[in-house]
């Protein structure tokens, strides 16, 4: 592994941030974990556990808690973020004047930065230029998976091949195989889109449509994400990759995806603040479904699942009357290219 990635800062304790310190730790590197909540981070170090977020689950010896985030920053010879996509580039603005040049960053965030509609390489080489490292860690994996070292495997994306291959050196584990790419858009393509496609199989599942539907919905899905990286200039390979379909077909069918908890919810009949009160924690599907389809819509790509998600989310759109436009939409070859 690189030496220049430690010591590793890790921006964000919540589920999936405190999964990756913990794959990281357990490798025997020095973490450093910060999160906004004070109160938390006590009780954290105090339990050495996050029983928010990963309850009984006991932190590596070298994952410290550090609640001074100016400290924690500057002190960093790599950062990794996972914190909303809301909050990304919010986040990189509080960290930028702390971090050492060079420093190099990473982040776990699947979205797109609200209203801009960029994505978060975009956002993050606009504030800090170029004399940074970055890359995105991806992929299917639940954060309490990781966090218990059962079998998962990951991508590490970036255009850097130096910083991709030390950063999944050190969360690459027996438990843990982390991929290299430098398909940064296609990562974040995939790790975007497929929150939304999950909000929709949750729907359909949450309405009571069964396999079948929801099986046509990740493929459909699937088209329309293949569709949007063709155009982007992502490449295909990625979308059948991990980062793609394999998180796809994740998000889609397992409960522990919060896009499908709050999909489910919605098609029990729970209005959609309902809903995102009952998920409880963030849901990022909610925030992309608005971005996908602007930048779908500008660049002349079809997107009609992630359409109707958003006429659901947004617009007060019936569930079930969504579905039946998805199944009365003309009649066409499979590969054609609008669906």
């Amino acid at each position: 592994m690189s030496e220049q990635l430690f010591p590793t800062t890790v921006i964000g304790a919540g589920a999936w941030g405190t999964a990756l310190a913990i794959a990281i730790a357990r490798n025997g590197n020095e973490v450093l974990l910060w999160g906004r909540d004070a109160q938390h981070l006590a009780e954290m170090q105090h339990t050495r556990t996050n029983e928010r977020y990963l309850p009984g689950l006991k932190l590596p010896e070298s994952l410290r808690i550090e609640p001074d985030f100016d400290k924690a920053v500057s002190s960093a010879r790599h950062i990794l973020v996972s914190v909303p996509s809301i909050a990304f580039a919010e986040m990189l603005e509080k960290a930028k004047p702390l971090m050492a040049d060079g420093t190099p960053l990473s982040w776990a965030t699947k979205g797109l930065t609200p209203e801009t509609g960029d994505f978060l390489l975009d956002t993050a080489t606009a504030m800090l230029g170029s004399s940074h490292s970055l890359a995105v860690v991806s992929g299917p994996s639940f954060a309490a998976e990781v966090a218990q070292d059962l079998p998962t495997a990951i991508t590490v994306a970036s255009a850097d091949e130096t910083f991709a291959q030390g950063l999944a050196s050190a969360l690459h584990s027996s438990t843990l195989r982390a991929y290299t790419t430098h398909d940064v858009l296609g990562v974040q393509i995939g790790g975007t889109v497929k929150n939304v496609l999950a909000i929709s199989a949750g729907i359909s599942d949450g309405l009571g449509y069964g396999a079948n539907a929801r099986a046509a919905l990740i493929t459909r899905g699937m088209a329309e994400i293949l569709r949007l990286a063709e155009n982007l200039g992502a490449q295909t390979e990625t979308m059948f990759g991990l980062s793609g379909i394999g998180d796809l077909i994740l998000t889609c069918t397992d409960d522990q995806s919060r896009n499908r908890q709050l999909g489910l919810a919605i098609g029990r009949g729970l209005t959609v603040e309902q809903a995102v009160a009952e998920v409880g924690k963030t849901v990022e599907g909610m925030y992309a479904a608005k971005e996908v389809l602007k930048r779908a819509q500008q660049v002349g790509v079809e997107m009609p699942i992630v359409e109707q998600v958003y006429k659901i989310l947004f617009e007060g759109g019936d569930p079930r009357e969504s579905v039946q436009e998805l199944l009365c939409r003309e009649q066409k070859a499979e590969n054609s290219l609008p669906v």
